[in-house]
């Protein structure tokens, strides 16, 4: 497995200091973040994962715990919109460039508006997916929030 993705070499051009972490991913997993939680022997709460959404039909990214839900209402609020909902994957798989189970909040093919629940600020430390299936970068949660530009807001259920 490769530990250069477009994800690092946009932390990396950011100046972010990170460090890559990489587990067996099961594609068979009810849920990818808890899996990865387990597989790095990590709390779910400090394993981050990315959600490809719309709000008022505009793309957006919301970054959360893996052991939690997003509300729908909290993130249609932290972009000033009425309504959100999940994007297909398909949808999210063209927009960012990378695959469902590999999708990074960083170096997405086109930046969309992100957010990343505002708790997960208050972690040392944090993981976020690293741009492939199996790939984890653990840095600061506020040097994720300055590098992606993105917003701290309540997200979940």
């Amino acid at each position: 497995m490769s530990k250069t993705t477009r994800a690092t070499q946009t932390l990396a051009k950011a100046g972010v200091s990170f460090e890559t972490v990489t587990y067996e991913y099961d594609p068979e997993a009810p849920r990818v973040g808890l899996q990865a939680a387990e597989a790095i022997g990590e709390s779910p709460r400090r394993v981050l994962k990315t959600l490809m959404a719309t709000v008022d039909g505009k793309p957006v990214c919301a970054v959360i715990p893996s052991d939690c839900e997003v509300s729908m209402k909290k993130l249609a609020a932290a972009f000033s919109g009425k309504s959100a909902e999940m994007m297909k994957p398909v949808d999210a798989e063209r927009l960012t460039g990378y695959h469902v189970g590999g999708i990074s909040p960083f170096g997405q093919k086109k930046i969309v508006p992100t957010a990343i629940e505002a708790s997960a600020l208050e972690e040392a430390y944090v993981y976020m997916n690293g741009g492939q299936r199996g790939l984890q970068v653990r840095l600061n949660p506020k040097a994720a929030l300055l590098a992606l530009k993105a917003k701290a807001a309540p997200l979940i259920a």
